[in-house]
């Protein structure tokens, strides 16, 4: 299964949700960690597929100059 980056967001938001309503100190701290991690995923995601891009376009661009 692919990941998408509104599926990471998602994921971060229901952890972060998570921890507001928790009680105890032990699931807020778990609950923040998963917010974190899911939020790490979505912007490394982002930033390869800004890199897929870029690269893709300065391949275009070389295409076009040569000819």
């Amino acid at each position: 299964m692919a990941l998408s980056y509104e599926f990471l967001i998602e994921r971060a938001e229901q952890s972060a949700s998570e921890a507001a309503g928790a009680l105890l100190d032990n699931v807020r701290d778990r609950a923040l960690r998963a917010e974190k991690a899911w939020r790490t995923m979505a912007t490394d995601l982002r930033e390869v597929a800004e890199g897929r891009e870029r690269a893709r376009l300065e391949r275009l661009a070389a295409a076009v100059a040569t000819t």
